[in-house]
């Protein structure tokens, strides 16, 4: 019997800075679980990017600090194409989850904010780095990876039942 494969679609604006770095640690994190977590697909996407952009250069330089190569990253708008694929979409802002519910009215699978499950009284939400110094994308790249163990949980208790 053939393992159904999830995809995890994560959303910020451009997709060159929050979503590409969150794709790369959540990859990173389910890599190192058992199935079928270590063989779930994560995707970003942006819902103002343009097609092909690399990351900024803060962005690559901040996941090198960690090991993880985001050199490779392209950008791409939020298409219909990876909506019809996707089983759970993350996004960083409130402004996020209401354009894809603008964008795609009849989406009708989990929609969550990236930062959705960190301890109460911490923001739920990641602010856009572009332009910021290296320092103020190596805090995003920190409240980013800091939502990944309940993401992770999330996945495990609610998601792949």
């Amino acid at each position: 019997m053939e393992e159904q494969q999830h995809v995890i679609t994560i959303v910020c604006s451009g997709n060159v800075c929050r979503s590409p770095m969150a794709e790369r640690l959540l990859r990173h994190a389910l890599q190192a679980e058992e199935k079928p977590l270590s063989s779930t697909k994560v995707y970003s996407a942006g819902v103002s990017a343009f097609s092909g952009d690399p990351a900024s250069a803060n962005a690559v330089t901040a996941l090198q600090k960690v090991g993880l190569d985001l050199a490779d990253h392209r950008s791409r708008p939020l298409s219909s194409q990876l909506m019809e694929v996707t089983d759970l979409l993350l996004v960083m802002t409130g402004r996020h989850l209401e354009a894809v519910r603008l964008l795609y009215p009849d989406w009708d699978r989990p929609l969550h904010l990236f930062r959705q499950w960190v301890p109460e009284g911490a923001s739920k939400e990641v602010p856009d780095p572009f332009g910021g110094s290296l320092g103020i994308y190596l805090e995003t790249r920190d409240s980013l990876a800091e939502a990944v163990p309940g993401i992770l949980n999330y996945l495990k208790k609610d998601f792949l039942k």
